[in-house]
């Protein structure tokens, strides 16, 4: 059990801009991530609101990164494929209270 702090982000993106954040993280100091094939359910009524349109076919990112990072890392990967880019994307982080296997 490791007793640094951790966070994990998640980045919802459209889908093949996964590389593009990875490339983006890592800049900002992060090592790696995991990449989930998904699928949005947001409607015609998101693309009205936000005047975007919507893709449905999305990845989602996962990369765990030491605390101190985090706000680095987020910021890389909004400025990367944030809602203003093609790829259209959304990042949050969650405090991660127990790890194992990490060096």
């Amino acid at each position: 059990m490791s007793d640094k702090s951790y966070e994990m982000i998640f980045c919802i993106i459209n889908s093949g801009f996964s590389e593009t954040v990875m490339d983006a993280a890592r800049e900002a100091g992060a090592r790696g991530g995991t990449v989930i094939r998904a699928r949005g359910t947001a409607g015609k009524e998101a693309e009205e609101i936000f005047q975007i349109t919507i893709h449905p076919d999305k990845e989602v990112l996962m990369i765990l990164v030491p605390k101190e990072i985090k706000d680095a890392v987020l910021d890389a990967v909004y400025k990367s494929a944030g809602m203003s880019t093609a790829g259209q994307g959304i990042a949050f982080s969650m405090t991660v209270n127990r790890t194992v296997g990490l060096n």
